[in-house]
């Protein structure tokens, strides 16, 4: 139904947390390794997911091989890998088997935990063309920090393999209640993410308090600038609490329900999202462009269609007048301040 509704449509990806606990080093459903005589077996589980999903009209697109492979302080299921034993894993089994049962055109994305873990991941991945075969590309989070979108990371991987996917598979307002129907509150900086609490000392500069309306908009246009293809955040609706959630690892979404009193509030957050997936479509190319007002950030794309798409955001407290240079015209805008403001040039008017 949902992909119905969408005009575009949607690709949906699945990321497995932990095997079940027979198939484990530590027999839990919380931390351990993969049992590698069950590396075959494992593997065969990605394929008859993807059976299972498509037998009910689902398609899958492809997988990130296992959410957060460096775990998560033990808290929730989660299971560990290695790089080497991440790329054991999809070269010996997991791309075969996909391979061999006719699924081997479903993506295979590696690693999918924070950018600064990027370059070991990266120089083992692909460190040759017997280990990177499978791998489609690197999935990414967002959780290192919430300032710095780690642009010499997300260089170094693409450096490492220009021709592979690097894709943002999850970001969200974490450690955090949904604030409702107060849209002010998410354009000022009182949010905090897990590492201002629990962070090691020499590490907490990386988690100030941040405003999430500027950090959703900053590191996207980052991310896009620096050779990112997808963005995703890690829910779409949660309740009111920031659930349903067994661990009471309350985040905040783009949309808020209360399920009591059946409404819902789109938070700036939609709104922001909105900007790039409502303009920028599937298939465009992203342009280089520089700025040559360090207060604000931008990215321009082509769409298929041969419109002209930029995303230009202004996090200061003023508003600023900027100008937009392009081969056969010179456009002199203005953003308010604290803005995301999208510009569509259309090639038929």
């Amino acid at each position: 139904e949902a992909q119905e509704t969408s005009s575009g449509g949607f690709k949906l990806f699945a990321s497995p947390w932990t095997a079940a606990p027979w198939m484990k080093d530590n027999n839990s459903w919380v931390g351990g390794k993969l049992l590698p005589k069950y590396y075959p077996t494992w593997a065969k589980f990605f394929s008859k997911y993807v059976d299972a999903y498509e037998s009910e009209g689902i398609p899958i697109w492809g997988f990130t091989v296992e959410n957060e492979p460096h775990g998560n302080g033990n808290s929730w299921e989660s299971m560990l890998y290695s790089p080497d034993e991440m790329v054991d894993f999809v070269k010996n089994h997991l791309g075969p088997t996909l391979e061999k049962d006719g699924k081997g055109d479903k993506i295979i994305m590696g690693y999918d935990q924070n950018r600064e873990g990027i370059k070991e991941w990266a120089d083992v991945m692909y460190a040759n063309e017997e280990n990177s075969k499978y791998f489609d590309g690197m999935a990414i989070h967002w959780y290192e920090s919430t300032v710095s979108y780690f642009p010499e990371m997300l260089e170094y991987a693409h450096e490492k393999a220009p021709g592979k996917l690097l894709i943002e598979t999850e970001g969200c307002i974490d450690n955090q209640v949904p604030v409702w129907r107060d849209d002010e509150w998410y354009w000022k900086k009182e949010a905090t993410d897990w590492g201002y609490y629990w962070r090691q000392d020499d590490q907490k500069y990386l988690h100030p308090k941040y405003a999430p309306a500027h950090r959703y908009a900053r590191d996207i246009i980052g991310c896009l600038n620096h050779w990112v293809e997808g963005w995703v955040d890690w829910n779409m609706v949660l309740d009111r609490q920031g659930g349903p959630n067994w661990f009471k690892n309350w985040c905040i979404a783009p949309v808020i329900a209360d399920t009591e009193n059946d409404e819902i509030y789109f938070t700036p957050l939609y709104y922001i999202m909105s900007h790039f997936s409502k303009f920028m479509r599937p298939g465009a190319e992203v342009l280089a462009s520089t700025i040559s007002n360090d207060e604000l950030m931008s990215a321009a794309v082509l769409n298929e269609d041969g419109s002209l798409i930029i995303a230009v955001f202004n996090e200061g407290e003023q508003p600023i007048t900027y100008s937009v240079a392009m081969e056969d015209q010179n456009l002199s805008l203005s953003i308010p301040a604290q803005a995301l403001q999208t510009i569509v040039l259309d090639p038929n008017e």
